[in-house]
């Protein structure tokens, strides 16, 4: 009973946020955001750290891909395990997404996965950075659903993972 009310509150929820997405600008924003969490965006980052010789880069490197190493296996394991529809295809004909999904199912999100990796390694080296790299991970999760690929339940999970993948690399390497 709880697990169908959620069900519904998910969909409910990613409606009414896909439906801003109709106006332009926030489409456009969206594509952009959600492409800042595609992987060439994490090797710049790392690159850049190095070129401007930025305190801990190598650690920071270091946490940043075991981190990695953790999170995908078990994005792969739980998104071919529980193997949930996206939006677009539990609503087909309501609705069209603005992109095409780069797999086959929705839960969790990778991007928003891979983002909070990112943001919460970027915490353990440079504090002073959490805020715009925790907001710009939140961002990347809320451009997946604008864009009609995820559910905000995804959007929790992804996030999820990538904290939880970042703490698990710390504990690792310390």
């Amino acid at each position: 009973m709880w697990l169908q009310r959620l069900g519904l509150w998910d969909q409910r929820c990613f409606v009414a946020l896909f439906s801003k997405s109709e106006r332009k600008r926030i489409h456009q924003f969206s594509y952009w955001c959600s492409k800042t969490g595609d992987g060439p965006f994490y090797l710049l980052l790392v690159v850049l750290f190095f070129l401007l010789e930025l305190t801990h880069a190598g650690a920071f490197t270091e946490l940043l891909l075991l981190s990695l190493a953790i999170e995908l296996p078990l994005y792969l394991v739980l998104k071919n395990s529980i193997r949930r529809q996206r939006p677009y295809q539990l609503m087909a004909g309501m609705m069209q997404a603005h992109i095409e999904a780069s797999d086959k199912f929705s839960l969790p999100s990778g991007h928003t996965a891979a983002a909070f990796v990112v943001a919460t390694s970027l915490l353990c080296f440079y504090p002073d950075w959490a805020w715009f790299a925790f907001s710009w991970a939140g961002l990347i999760g809320l451009s997946r659903i604008l864009l009609g690929v995820h559910f905000p339940l995804d959007i929790l999970a992804g996030s999820s993972l990538g904290v939880s993948s970042s703490l698990i690399a710390q504990q690792i390497l310390n």
